[in-house]
């Protein structure tokens, strides 16, 4: 532990970052192995509560268009400039008339994840 008293060295600086680097690194792969294990019981339909804390799923959507097949549909030129920027891009040459708006729309994946939440139960 660092004396109050004295002016740390830079090695004794260096030492404590490392240890609390180090323990903050632990820490999160043991959120994160923690978290992995509570979605997997959740998404079969238990539930998890503490006396503060209520665990749920929180659902996130994103749209994508899969590369080959939108190759497929509007050519290559569309599918460079398209894929070169992201899916703004794509809606707004749609928007455009560049593209056609239903074809876009039909080839569009939504992807979606979930987030583990924390909701206090104090609110």
């Amino acid at each position: 532990m660092l004396d109050p008293t004295q002016e740390p060295t830079l090695a004794e600086l260096l030492e404590r970052y490392a240890m609390l680097r180090d323990t903050m690194l632990g820490l999160e792969a043991e959120k994160e192995a923690l978290g992995a294990q509570i979605k997997a019981a959740l998404q079969t339909g238990e539930q998890a509560e503490t006396d503060l804390y209520r665990a749920t799923l929180k659902v996130s959507r994103r749209v994508e268009y899969p590369l080959e097949r939108f190759r497929e549909v509007f050519g290559d030129a569309a599918t460079l400039e398209a894929a070169t920027i992201d899916r703004k891009k794509a809606e707004a040459l749609a928007q455009a008339g560049d593209l056609d708006k239903d074809a876009l729309r039909n080839l569009s994946v939504v992807k979606e994840t979930q987030a583990l939440v924390l909701q206090p139960k104090t609110r």
